[in-house]
Parts: structure tokens; C-alpha cells; sequence
């Protein structure tokens, strides 16, 4: 199945669907598998291990005191749009040892939704240079942990050092409507991006 290229689009003669791969990524922690699992209309593939004692002083779990497992490959979802589209979600690993993950995850990927946690905006920075260095149009979600809302969104703008044409959204990543908020977001920014460099 192709992903989505608007040369393909334009000329499109056979029966499959065709596909558009967004990635879901963030720090570790942030809520990338809740946010897939919240919006995909299948059951999402995770690749979820238990904390060990291993991770001990390699993964940061202050602040995350009820996690107990973590994305060690990727995490999968799916939303059939139409029967000619079909988004794919691919939740990236948080911790920085598989971040080496993402160079090969990234391929093929239209935009992303960047997780930020208000309480360690700092896991976060990584994320985001990332998409910007690649030239990958992304939205930042804020995920508001028990709907706590302890900044403000120019606040978090602010800290992340967002360029301002990149949108931010306060959500819940475990709401399924505020996920797909969070994608209609990024849908925007893509077709405002796409606009803006055919001019």
C-alpha cells in the first residue's frame, strides 16, 4: 500500500486505498500509546514491556509515579477516512536509547503530533528538533493529565520555543474526540503548509 504523495493521488486507477502515515511522538511518558489507542478504530498494535529494575536510573520517571510499562518498537493505529483513505498512526518509543527508532519510522510519514507534559516540558525539546531539523510539519499537542491546566497555551508556546505558525492544542490524550481534535489540527497545518509553498 502507498502512502499519500499527491503525484500518486492525482493519477489514481486502482481499487486500494490510499494511505497517509502520521506519526505520534513525544517524550517518554507523554502519552503516545493512550493518544493511538484513544482514536484508532482497530485495536492498536503496541509493543509495550514492563519496567524493570534495568531502567533504573536510565528512564525518568519522576513525576510518573503509575507507569509500570513503556513503548519499547512502536505503537500502531488505524481510521478509515473513506473507502479511498485510510490514516495510519504510528506511536514512536519515548526514551532516548530508541530514538534511533525514529530515522526509519519518519519514512513515508506526511506530519506528526508532538505530546508535551506540562510537569517535564523538557522531554519534549528532543521531539521537536527533530521535526523541525527534517522539514516535517507537526502540531504540538499538550496532554492535560486529569484535565489539570497548570499553564497557559502562550506560556507553553513560550518555553517550547514554537515557531508561531505551528499549532498548539491543550487535550486529554485518553478522549477520543480530543485526538481527533489533535488530528484535525495537523490536517490543517498540512493543507495551510501545502498551500503556503505552492504560492
Amino acid at each position: 500500500m502507498d502512502y499519500a504523495s499527491s503525484e500518486h493521488a492525482a493519477g489514481r486507477t486502482d481499487a486500494a486505498p490510499l494511505a497517509v502515515k502520521i506519526l505520534v511522538a513525544g517524550g517518554f511518558g507523554v502519552g503516545k500509546t493512550t493518544l493511538v489507542g484513544a482514536v484508532s478504530e482497530v485495536a492498536p498494535l503496541h509493543t509495550e514491556e514492563y519496567l524493570t529494575l534495568a531502567s533504573v536510573g536510565v528512564d525518568d520517571l519522576e513525576g510518573l509515579n503509575s507507569k509500570f510499562t513503556t513503548t519499547v518498537a512502536l505503537d500502531f493505529g488505524r481510521i478509515t477516512i473513506s473507502d479511498d483513505l485510510v490514516v495510519f498512526l504510528f506511536g514512536t518509543p519515548g526514551q532516548e536509547r530508541f530514538w534511533f527508532m525514529w530515522n526509519d519510522l519518519v519514512n513515508g510519514a506526511m506530519g506528526a503530533v508532538v505530546l508535551v507534559d506540562t510537569r517535564r516540558l523538557d522531554v519534549s525539546f528532543a521531539s521537536i528538533d527533530f521535526f523541525e531539523s527534517r522539514g516535517i510539519p507537526f502540531v504540538v499537542g499538550v496532554n492535560c493529565f486529569h484535565g489539570v491546566r497548570d499553564r497557559s497555551a502562550e506560556e507553553i508556546r513560550a518555553a517550547l520555543a514554537l515557531d508561531p505558525q505551528v499549532p498548539l492544542l491543550l487535550c486529554d490524550a485518553r478522549d477520543r474526540g480530543a485526538g481527533r481534535d489533535v488530528l484535525l489540527a495537523l490536517v490543517d497545518h498540512l493543507m495551510a503548509s501545502q498551500s503556503t509553498s505552492s504560492v
